[in-house]
């Protein structure tokens, strides 16, 4: 074997950073130190893993399936010190959410996690369905949690749990009593939605396929209180999730309208980079996640 572990180490902080300054200064080690080891590891196997860009180091198309393979080694490498230092895993987790999932959710599932793990650092990135397959592609997160099928090469989706969006209305809309919606009301209604790139905005285009070109869409918005604040003021008409809307309706102040033969199901998903090594911390994540689901039903 001609490579060494810190080659890999190197490699890899410089593809997140795609600057070898960054990228040194992460690994506590010297730029020309950073440098002579990755140009050492291509020549050592004539291979360029990067496209040198100015400034940037972009990875090429062989530095990203390297990329990936160095990701898994290097967690085996590191599970297997810790079993040779017989060191008790404490359960620090990186969680990578989307709105909904991270606001509602998996806050509520930290509790069951941190009895079972006392001493863990648990890191809760909240951001859209994008933003958080971008964090587990790119290593930034031991796991993501999202909100609808996202279809890529590198990425593994787990099946996690299922979801429905409910169309609302603020208690004194004009809708407020009609038992359903027709297409009609659909078209006219003010419609003030999560931002189009979200999980949520893809089911509700899915469901409402047919008239989206006649739709008013009033207002995009990124958060969901955002929207709920908008229709309690009487802007316009909404869809969210269940899991948003629960207090709201039983409060009162937001009421349920039906769409007939709308299908607004949907899955959410934890996401994992394809083929990596699980540590225990992420399954325990996961079986917590589920039990607590199970709990609540």
């Amino acid at each position: 074997m001609k490579f060494t572990l810190r080659q890999l180490q190197i490699f890899l902080a410089v593809a997140k950073h795609q600057n070898i300054s960054r990228a040194a200064q992460s690994l506590h080690m010297s730029q020309s130190a950073a440098s002579e080891a990755l140009l050492n590891l291509e020549h050592t196997y004539q291979v360029s893993l990067f496209d040198r860009v100015s400034n940037k180091l972009a990875l090429n198309a062989i530095g990203q399936t390297l990329r990936r393979e160095a990701e898994y080694l290097l967690t085996h490498c590191q599970s297997f010190e810790e079993l040779l230092l017989d060191h008790t895993d404490v359960g620090h987790l990186k969680v990578g959410a989307s709105f909904t999932i991270g606001n509602h959710l998996a806050t509520r599932y930290l509790a069951g996690y941190l009895a079972h793990y006392p001493e863990a650092d648990v890191a809760l990135h909240i951001a859209n369905t994008p933003d958080v397959v971008a964090q587990v592609l790119n290593f930034d997160v031991d796991i993501g949690m999202i909100e609808g099928e996202v279809h890529h090469r590198d990425l593994e989706l787990i099946p996690w749990r299922e979801d429905e969006l409910i169309v609302f209305c603020a208690a004194d809309h004009p809708l407020a009593k009609k038992k359903s919606l027709t297409n009609k009301d659909i078209r006219e209604a003010p419609w003030i939605l999560r931002e189009p790139d979200s999980g949520a905005r893809q089911t509700f285009d899915r469901a409402l396929a047919g008239l989206l070109p006649s739709i008013n869409i009033y207002l995009e918005l990124k958060h969901n209180e955002a929207i709920k604040n908008a229709v309690e003021s009487g802007l316009g008409i909404g869809c969210l999730s269940q899991i948003v809307l629960q207090k709201n309706f039983a409060n009162g102040d937001l009421v349920p309208l039906t769409l007939p033969r709308r299908n607004m199901r949907r899955r959410f998903y934890f996401a994992q980079p394809r083929k990596r090594y699980l540590l225990d911390p992420v399954e325990y994540w996961m079986k917590t996640c589920r039990e607590m689901d199970r709990d609540d039903q």
